[in-house]
């Protein structure tokens, strides 16, 4: 076995593979970038080298620089996680060359199945079945589209050395083929530094079904059973479980034997998965093969009691596999829930930040964290906005779906906002527990699945309001000491007439104007006068006058003193009372805002200033403010353009994933306060526009 070890990646994955590491003592190395520099994996390693700047190209994908590392350390053999170089067949062949082992596939491997296009034609010689599509090496537009249009609409664009829903798009119409194809070929370059694509038929409403397997150098190759991976969000997985729902025992052995004869005939050693989409009938089609450890392997691990880093660290050893195919055994179900820094309702936008507060779910036996993060890290723009993967696992799976919903009620992390209350309105849906699984489950559940946010505007905007001004309250009376000092009474008490406090909170993706009204002993009367729409036009919805409790759980405890602070201010445990209904609550600071965690959801808010008329220009006017820290990659309209609403105007560039800036309302595009290629951050004014209804 390997006494030292350096792992080429960062966040989570890097931390699972160190404590496994540490586990079978193993010495750990871990490398990072400037953004990294106080991170989690760079913590825990035994040691840490230094790569480079943020951005990937400059730090995690310098193959040589990483190998300098190894060779400084003394270590025998390098990690990749998965991203970065894990699929990187030069860097796997560098690696050899170093006389450092790669903990991974052969080279060979990687290469044969690195291109999607050549790794179809290796299946298609072998006599897996495929779906109908143009893998060719002629990569100019014109043979793409005429392939498109041979097979028929819809079809689907996939990057050749792609994964993660990176340079894919789904074309549903000819004319949207040409400025689709330039989209996927912009991310597949800025992903994977190759813009090939390939062209496949869509199908309705096919199941990804994977297979976990692995290779040894003796021979051995099995399958670890399969992973349904159907629930995603922009072609990327978000739920996973194991085993697959409604696979029979048959239908697994088909699978994964067609899995393991895929690996054998690229002469394949260490973990790999092998991707399938099933239809509804039970006929399988091959997708493509990843040759590394997937982000979804702890349900697999959960399911059959197995570590598979280990099993990769022992593989790479020489050592034989662990089990042989007889000896694996499924007990159970497991179900991986990925937790992300992103704003569901808002088409799933990546976001940045720092969390103030990160306090995941206890573990045990059912419940498994694996993060890289932990309170007061910060969100990146330049990788993937993870947080964690949140896994459970239980007898069955209508008792691990019960323990998922548990784990995310009890979840809580503010600072940024996050798809924790997204996932738990999914995974418990209806046609969830149901298992009425499909790739597009999230746009035909999309009305259940975000029934919250409209449901409960009302009821969240006056609690917030509550708990803010009840902190407010509490702030003032703390300094005071007695309770009954005058100037412990924060009602903002008025003769012959209620004190009535207005406020501006932004959540739910809107402003809403609230008045709060004091009744004494932690009651307030909140009316809500509705809340703007996403386009910046005002809107009368959801307003409504609501009677609020909100009672610090201190005082009632007696104990004097408030719950620990976060890192960027205070907490505040409540008794709230909404429409009768008395909970526990906890508004946490997150700057430059709070956050209120009630016991099945959170709702992150901030104050909005009163506009005092003088702000310049018209830069701010909704939906012409970065969403997120980002870089612009095009501008796509000229100044003094007239347009219409949904006009795009330019295409930002975070965590490797592209978002379009629309004109909110028809009007004159000004000027532009940044050129393609700059970096902006999240609430920088992009573009200078006048309303058609302001002009002249």
């Amino acid at each position: 076995m390997f006494r030292k070890v350096l792992i080429a990646n960062r966040g989570e994955i890097a931390c699972r593979v160190i404590r496994t590491c540490r586990r079978l003592g193993i010495a750990t190395v871990a490398v990072y970038s400037d953004a990294d520099a106080s991170a989690l994996h760079v913590e825990l390693a035994d040691e840490a080298v230094h790569l480079g700047p943020a951005p990937a190209r400059e730090s995690y994908l310098r193959g040589e620089a990483v190998l300098e590392a190894a060779a400084r350390t003394g270590a025998e053999a390098i990690h990749p996680g998965y991203g970065f170089l894990s699929e990187n067949a030069d860097f796997a062949r560098a690696c050899e060359a170093a006389g450092v082992v790669f903990i991974g596939p052969p080279a060979s491997a990687i290469a044969a199945m690195g291109s999607k296009s050549a790794a179809k034609q290796i299946m298609e010689a072998a006599g897996v079945p495929l779906i109908p599509g143009y893998h060719g090496d002629d990569q100019g537009a014109e043979t793409l589209r005429a392939a498109a249009d041979a097979m028929g609409y819809p079809v689907l664009l996939k990057a050749t050395a792609g994964g993660g829903g990176k340079g894919m798009r789904v074309v549903e119409k000819a004319e949207a083929f040409e400025d689709a194809l330039a989209a996927a070929r912009r991310e597949a370059a800025a992903s994977f530094g190759d813009e090939r694509m390939l062209v496949e038929k869509y199908l309705g409403r096919p199941r990804h079904v994977e297979v976990q397997v692995f290779c040894d150098s003796h021979g051995g190759a099995v399958y670890l059973a399969e992973r349904d991976c159907s629930v995603q969000r922009r072609h990327q997985k978000v739920l996973e479980e194991a085993p697959a729902p409604g696979v029979d025992a048959a239908l697994r052995a088909r699978m994964g034997e067609a899995a393991v004869d895929a690996a054998k005939a690229i002469d394949y050693r260490g973990a790999g998965t092998v991707e399938f989409l099933l239809d509804e009938d039970g006929q399988f089609y091959f997708m493509e093969m990843n040759t590394r450890l997937q982000v979804e392997h702890p349900v697999t691990e959960l399911i059959t009691g197995q570590d598979l880093v280990e099993w990769q660290l022992r593989v790479a050893a020489g050592q034989p596999l662990p089990l042989s195919q007889d000896e694996i055994v499924i007990r159970g179900h497991a179900i991986e829930a990925r937790v992300y820094a992103e704003d569901a309702e808002q088409d799933f936008l990546p976001a940045t930040g720092r969390l103030t507060y990160h306090a995941p779910p206890p573990e045990d036996r059912h419940v498994r964290v694996d993060s890289g993060v932990r309170g007061g890290d910060e969100i990146s723009m330049h990788y993937d906005p993870m947080i964690a993967k949140l896994v459970v696992w239980d007898e069955n799976r209508d008792r691990a779906l019960d323990r998922l919903a548990g784990a995310l009620r009890a979840y809580r992390t503010a600072g940024t906002v996050t798809n924790l209350g997204f996932l738990f309105n999914l995974a418990t849906t209806r046609a969830f527990r149901d298992a009425q699984l499909d790739t597009g489950f999230i746009e035909r559940h999309r009305e259940a699945i975000f029934r919250e946010a409209g449901d409960t505007v009302a009821q969240d905007v006056a609690a917030c309001a509550a708990a803010l001004a009840c902190l407010q309250a509490a702030a003032i009376a703390a300094p005071a000491g007695d309770p009954h000092s005058p100037w412990a009474a924060a009602g903002g008490w008025r003769m012959n007439a209620p004190h009535r406090q207005p406020m501006t909170l932004h959540c739910h993706g809107a402003d809403h104007e609230v008045t709060v009204e004091h009744l004494g002993a932690g009651g307030y009367r909140v009316g809500t006068a509705g809340r703007g729409r996403h386009d910046g036009a005002p809107s009368s919805e959801n307003g409504a006058t609501l009677a609020v409790g909100a009672a610090p759980v201190t005082a009632a405890r007696g104990d004097g003193g408030l719950p620990p602070r976060t890192a960027d201010g205070g907490t505040l445990e409540l008794d709230l009372t909404l429409d009768g209904h008395r909970q526990r609550a906890l508004l946490v600071e997150a700057s430059p805002g709070w956050t209120l965690f009630f016991p099945d959801r959170a709702c992150p808010f901030h104050a909005i200033a009163a506009d005092t008329g003088e702000g310049g220009g018209t830069g701010a006017l909704a939906g012409l403010t970065a969403p997120m820290n980002g870089r612009v990659i095009a501008l796509l309209a000229d100044p003094g353009a007239t347009v219409a609403a949904g006009t795009p105007l330019m295409i930002l560039e975070a965590m490797k994933m592209e978002h379009t800036v629309k004109a909110p309302v028809d009007g004159t595009v000004d000027g532009f306060r940044f050129a393609a290629g700059d970096l902006v951050d999240g609430g920088a004014a992009l573009v200078d526009f006048t309303p058609a209804e302001n002009a002249a």
